[in-house]
């Protein structure tokens, strides 16, 4: 798991129980002018129908005064639970805020805070789920399963081409590119009621391991947190679930982590060059069977 985003160098990283603790994205693990690798072209901006004559976009509130900004800590309460948390449907359009907007809880609904461009100076990208007329919904980050409702205007759509499946039961993750799977490899997950989370997430950003435990390769911190942050050590509070390797191979196919997703440097290093922030990850228990 991995703590939070800091403002200097990195903290730490945890990934087993009774183990470590602390880690921070930092900002010059992702920046402006380095190109994303596999990035292409972002498509024009999504084209959503005009309103029929009996139909209205539903119109956005105003923000009020002290609207909270979604950071690393946990996001704030009252956003809307994902409708399709367990849908492996690849999500292929993104979006990135271009200056604060208010989140709602609802198309027409409540402002519940504020998405910046960037978190600790990392750029946020979020995965598209669903649109409305005029409005668009994405993943929250800094939170599991939970969807916040944009109106338009003050963000950029990104085109996504990947997509990570995790199924718990057979302990494997698969990479897949435009829907079709490219790789699978084995991994370690969380430990009995430090569970892996279910549902849909994404990838924030990267950050170089803090330890040599980590076995010297970058960690991908995503936009989930913990299902029951009680359970996870002190020093984990406000974690992330991270994906990232270790030292050595001989947990993969257990459950022995702290919730985050462990696999090989050679699948991690595959994954680091061709994989982008936004990228959607969605964890099950296991895929339907046709």
């Amino acid at each position: 798991m991995i703590e939070r985003w800091g403002r200097g160098p990195l903290a730490a990283v945890v990934g087993v129980p009774t183990l470590l603790a602390l880690a921070l994205l930092v900002g010059a693990a992702l920046r402006a002018d380095t190109p994303l690798p596999g990035q292409r072209a972002a498509p024009p901006s999504p084209t959503v129908a005009a309103p029929g004559e009996d139909e209205t976009v539903p119109p956005a509130a105003p923000a009020p005064a002290g609207l909270p900004v979604v950071d690393y800590d946990p996001a704030p309460a009252g956003f809307p639970a994902d409708p399709r948390p367990l849908d492996v449907t690849p999500l292929t359009e993104g979006l990135t805020p271009t200056r604060k907007i208010a989140a709602y809880d609802a198309p027409g609904g409540r402002p519940r805070a504020l998405l910046a461009p960037t978190i600790s100076g990392v750029e946020l990208t979020m995965p598209v789920v669903e649109r409305r007329t005029g409005w668009t919904a994405v993943l929250l980050p800094s939170a599991s399963r939970r969807v916040a409702w944009l109106p338009q205007g003050g963000w950029t759509p990104v085109a996504l081409r990947d997509q990570i499946v995790v199924q718990r039961r057979t302990h494997q993750l698969t990479w897949n590119r435009h829907g079709k799977p490219v790789r699978s490899w084995p991994v370690s997950l969380g430990l009995p009621g430090q569970e892996t989370p279910l549902g849909r997430t994404f990838i924030l950003g990267t950050t170089p391991p803090p330890e040599p435990v980590y076995g010297g390769v970058d960690i991908f911190a995503l936009g989930a947190v913990p299902d029951d942050p009680d359970a996870v050590p002190s020093g984990l509070k406000g974690a992330h679930i991270g994906l990232h390797t270790w030292q050595d191979d001989d947990t993969l196919g257990q459950d022995v982590t702290n919730g985050c997703i462990r696999l090989t440097r050679t699948a991690q290093q595959t994954l680091l060059a061709e994989i982008r922030p936004g990228t959607e990850l969605v964890v099950v228990d296991a895929l339907p069977t046709s």
